[in-house]
């Protein structure tokens, strides 16, 4: 088993982000979506208009998001100025300025009312959060009764042997600087029974938490009425 190592909370590196949104994360960007819309509306339930994107990188989600759903408004936040200035380009270029409104926050501590938001997501953030219990507890704050959490991550496998498979079968024609960034995400995430733990002194039963990949866990949460 190896012990967690942390990665910077905050991508401040233009180059970094600039690479990162280079990277080809569009089939794992629509299945996030897809799944997210398909666990919001089951039952025959509306998905509710105001979203929020915690960790929204550079915005690829609420773009995939609102392409999908037109009906949808996203409040796409994010700590770094450097992602949120790639974010900027890509909802242009999208046509969405109207649709997705970019903010810069931390997600531990949300500046946003209470019960605010019929939804809140988030992609791949966890795994940069040195302490993740006020990042959910806020997502929960800002969630309305009957609104949906829905929260996808890696997971820190058992092994440096494993971390180096799933590099080499998920990155292995990234260039050498994408294959570290997956390495160090995967020795930054939770583990599922360390997720379990914490989720639960929120209130949240480990039935809304599934291993949804060779490397990711998703919580998919709906708040009591």
């Amino acid at each position: 088993m190896i012990d967690r190592v942390l990665e910077p909370e905050v991508m401040e590196d233009l180059q970094e982000a600039i690479d990162y949104n280079d990277m080809d994360f569009s089939e794992v960007n629509r299945a996030f979506v897809t799944d997210f819309i398909a666990y919001a509306t089951q039952g025959g339930l509306a998905l509710g208009r105001d979203i929020l994107d915690l960790g929204t990188g550079t915005a690829r989600i609420p773009v995939e998001l609102c392409m999908q759903v037109p009906s949808v408004r996203v409040m796409a936040s994010d700590a770094s100025t450097e992602m949120l200035e790639l974010a900027r380009y890509n909802i242009e270029l999208n046509h969405m300025l109207d649709r997705i409104q970019l903010h810069r926050g931390d997600a531990k501590k949300l500046v946003f009312g209470r019960e605010f938001f019929d939804a809140v997501i988030s992609n791949s953030l966890v795994h940069h959060l040195p302490e993740c219990e006020s990042f959910f507890a806020e997502s929960l704050r800002v969630l309305r009764p009957s609104g949906v959490l829905f929260v996808r991550d890696l997971f820190r496998p058992d092994s440096k042997q494993e971390v180096e498979r799933l590099v080499a079968l998920h990155a292995g024609s990234e260039s050498e600087r994408s294959q570290q960034l997956l390495r160090q995400s995967l020795e930054a995430a939770l583990r599922l029974d360390e997720l379990t733990e914490l989720l639960g002194r929120l209130g949240i039963e480990s039935s809304c938490i599934v291993q949804s990949s060779d490397r990711h866990w998703t919580v998919a949460y709906r708040k009591p009425a």
